[in-house]
């Protein structure tokens, strides 16, 4: 997948990027895969704005995914690649032997005629399903689930995956690439290969109208608010605030931990991940 960019005829193009959908082979979705799901632009149930700065937005499909892959032992052959507007990552349509579809994310490599499975028996071939248990350390796998039988939950975006390190008793070691070393379950199913459109994070907006797109409304400073609206708000003449950045209700805006001290999720981590010294994180 390569990045396609335009000649600077406007302002608007000076900067754009798109991907070049190379791998795409349809741009229209299985009708029966999908279904509409309300935008309520960030209002919650009483029709307030619980999250700012969305609204717009165009129409579109949510494809429904099949992230249990619970077909066990039945080949399915992949029939189209295509977009998904819901996700930053390129979709599979597969046809099972027994004549259902089902959508599932594609991994960096897959292609039409590839055939795939699910299961325990399952060879070690990108696009197949197979239990954490099964799977050789060292091999790359997304799509993983954290409960048996729940679906994936983890590496589901473009690009993203996890490598199994390490097998001990009851579970199996996943390094990720943000360097947290966490347990999982070994029934717990994932699939081998890396999600594919892993250039998604090259793509340049260029514009304000493609945001718009996106359901992305317009970001307002704080300092250029009035009091009444904002804690940095006020003052005679430009001023970058008079204290540490804070949101609109008070609490830090930069380094500030928000995360519950203690999960019972924190059990399975066995390394956290590594500060970035480069970017003070």
């Amino acid at each position: 997948m390569g990045i396609r960019k335009f000649k600077p005829t406007t302002a608007a193009t000076r900067y754009k990027s798109v991907l070049d959908f190379a791998e795409i082979t349809v741009d229209r979705p299985h009708k029966p895969l999908t279904t509409s799901l309300n935008y309520n632009a960030g209002r919650g149930d009483g029709g307030k704005i619980s999250v700012r700065r969305k609204g717009g937005r165009v129409k579109r499909k949510y494809r429904i995914i099949d992230f249990k892959r619970v077909k066990y032992g039945v080949p399915a052959v992949v029939k189209t690649l295509e977009y998904d507007p819901y996700r930053t990552s390129f979709i599979a349509l597969i046809s099972y032997k027994d004549g259902e579809f089902a959508y599932i994310l594609a991994p960096e490599g897959m292609k039409v005629g590839d055939v795939i499975v699910s299961g325990e028996n399952a060879e070690i071939k990108v696009g197949n399903s197979l239990p954490l248990d099964k799977i050789p350390p060292g091999t790359d796998v997304h799509n993983i689930e954290l409960n048996r039988g729940k679906g994936a939950q983890m590496a589901r975006t473009a690009g993203s995956f996890a490598t199994v390190s390490a097998k001990d008793g009851d579970y199996v070691t996943l390094k990720l690439p943000s360097t947290e070393v966490r347990k999982v379950r070994k029934e717990c199913f994932a699939t081998i290969g890396i999600v594919g459109n892993k250039d998604h994070n090259l793509v340049s907006i260029g514009k304000a109208g493609r945001n718009r797109w996106l359901g992305k409304r317009p970001k307002v400073r704080g300092v250029v608010m009035n009091p009444v609206d904002h804690p940095h708000g006020g003052g005679e003449g430009k001023t970058s605030g008079g204290r540490h950045p804070v949101s609109p209700w008070g609490q830090p805006a930069k380094g500030y931990k928000t995360r519950r001290k203690a999960r019972p999720s924190d059990k399975f981590i066995v390394q956290g991940r590594k500060r970035n010294r480069n970017r003070g994180n």
